[in-house]
Formats: structure tokens, C-alpha cells, sequence
């Protein structure tokens, strides 16, 4: 099941990109069924929160009538930054499963491992999930990016 969780992870990152945004998606689920849904949207949204896993944590609270979201587990294309993953701590989610490794921001391991501090609550289950596909969507996106900056930067050159 982990697998198909993360595949509907990686369908709302292509759809965060067919828009224009960093390719991230995220999916919580509890007991078996998926009970909030994320993708970034910040370029859209000029909002610095609007980050998949706060999204799909937002609705899993909304859904499930409460702050704290026991026997559920979060699905993400790339790893949690330090203002997700302060969100799945104090939402109490037991288990994270993420895709890629964020060099740059990575707040499982990467950069700082917020996971392993003793705070009163952490996730009890940290798995890396689907990297490659996850990876592989975030490279494609960002070489489009540059080669749309390198198109637009020689047509004004032209111009």
C-alpha cells in the first residue's frame, strides 16, 4: 500500500507542476483511507505556507474533526522542510514516508533531523520511499525551468 500512497503523492506533485509550482505533493492517510490531500502552491498563492504536507494535514484535521491525527501516516514526494515537519509533530502523525532527499532545506536528516529531538511527540516511523521517481520528477522540473529562463533571457537579447 505505501507504494500506491506515494504513486497519488507523485500524481498531485505533476499537477503542482503542470501549474507552474516546485513539484511536491502529499497525501495523509488513516487506517487504510486517504483522508487529506497537498500540493504546493505557493507561486500561485504568494503564500510561504502553502506547502503540500500543511495542505494535506489542513484537510486531514478538517476531515477527521480534530488537531491531532493518531493512526495516520504522511506521504510525501520530498522530504519534510522544518515548518512540515514542526507541523506532523504537532499534529501527532505516527509515520512519514517521503521521496527524495532535500539537500537544501531536509528536516529528516538532510540538514537537521527535527524527528530525533526530544520533543513530546515525534513520529514513531520514518521511511524514504519512491527517490528515484520523486528525484527524477524535481530534476525535470527544475531543467524545464532553467531552459525556459535561458529561452527568455536570449530572446531579449535578440530583441
Amino acid at each position: 500500500m505505501d507504494r500506491q500512497y506515494m504513486g497519488l503523492a507523485l500524481d498531485l506533485a505533476r499537477c503542482a507542476a503542470a501549474q507552474g509550482e516546485v513539484p511536491v505533493g502529499a497525501v495523509v492517510v488513516h487506517r487504510g483511507r486517504v483522508v487529506g490531500w497537498g500540493y504546493n502552491t505557493r507561486e500561485q498563492s504568494k503564500n510561504a505556507l502553502d506547502h503540500a504536507e500543511i495542505k494535506a494535514i489542513d484537510m486531514a484535521c478538517r476531515n477527521l474533526g480534530g488537531w491531532r491525527l493518531p493512526d495516520c501516516a504522511l506521504y510525501v514526494t520530498l522530504e519534510p522542510c522544518a515548518m512540515c515537519a514542526g507541523a506532523i509533530i504537532n499534529a501527532r502523525i505516527d509515520r512519514v514516508c517521503f521521496g527524495a532527499r532535500d539537500e537544501k532545506f531536509g528536516a529528516c536528516g538532510s540538514v537537521v533531523d527535527l524527528f530525533s529531538q526530544p520533543f513530546t511527540y515525534c513520529p514513531k516511523e520514518v521511511v524514504q520511499l519512491m527517490e528515484e521517481e520523486s528525484r527524477q520528477l524535481l530534476r525535470e522540473f527544475f531543467a524545464g525551468l532553467r531552459a525556459r529562463k535561458r529561452a527568455e533571457r536570449e530572446k531579449g537579447r535578440e530583441g
